[in-house]
């Protein structure tokens, strides 16, 4: 009679067990949809790979892109955030990274040439000096007040490229058609942000539900 009594409470044991785990399970859900881009100026082509434009008053890119966000309050980070932005064939890769408060952002140089980057905007004010690829160390900056930083390089006046430093950990660069997927975010109420250029952003207030996916397009 003992041994069916033990298998009993074996079972009961596992049950107690894997209740906690599923009612610790992170209540999130994600975000998607498209955000109406601006016309291109220039023609695409068919890399990845687009231009950071600065004019009078104005940081776009071209072809266009938007960083979709989530502004809310969220606890900090475990460990700092770590991104890169590679010098290859004379141009900054990406052009335009959304990073959150607190990024360390490290500039690899991957050409047979020096290069300097640097930086005037109020955010971040930096000049890493000229360097080559083989150095020992990787050159890097932390990224510690929000705000956008354009970045340009000393020797190839053309170069180009802009962080857009956020102080949420939700974020993501939309495709060339305006699409975009956020996820893993809480469920609550948010503000979801599209950045377009420096003069635009759109908002709209939006409602997480934990395991499902909200349909947003932001016109």
């Amino acid at each position: 009679m003992r041994l069916p009594r033990l298998g009993l409470l074996f079972s009961c044991l596992l049950f107690f067990v894997r209740v906690p785990a599923e009612e610790n399970a992170p209540a999130t859900g994600a975000v998607e949809g498209r955000v109406a881009l601006p016309a291109a100026a220039a023609v695409p082509e068919p890399s990845s790979r687009y231009e950071l434009i600065v004019e009078p008053g104005l940081v776009r890119t071209d072809p266009p892109r938007a960083v979709v966000y989530l502004e809310g309050s969220f606890p900090p980070d475990v460990a700092a955030p770590v991104a890169r932005i590679v010098q290859r064939d004379l141009a900054f890769i990406p052009g335009l990274l959304p990073v959150r408060v607190g990024t360390r952002v490290e500039f690899p140089n991957e050409d047979k040439t020096y290069h300097n980057v640097f930086s005037f905007s109020r955010p971040k004010r930096f000049d890493l000096g000229r360097y080559r690829a083989d150095e020992a160390a990787t050159p890097f900056q932390i990224f510690d007040q929000a705000g956008l930083v354009t970045l340009r390089c000393d020797i190839h006046e053309h170069m180009r490229a802009a962080v857009l430093v956020l102080d949420t950990p939700f974020f993501a660069v939309t495709d060339a058609e305006g699409r975009f997927r956020l996820e893993g975010a809480p469920a609550g109420r948010f503000i979801l942000k599209a950045w377009i250029d420096s003069r635009t952003t759109r908002a709209l207030p939006v409602e997480i539900t934990a395991g499902q996916t909200l349909r947003v397009d932001l016109p």
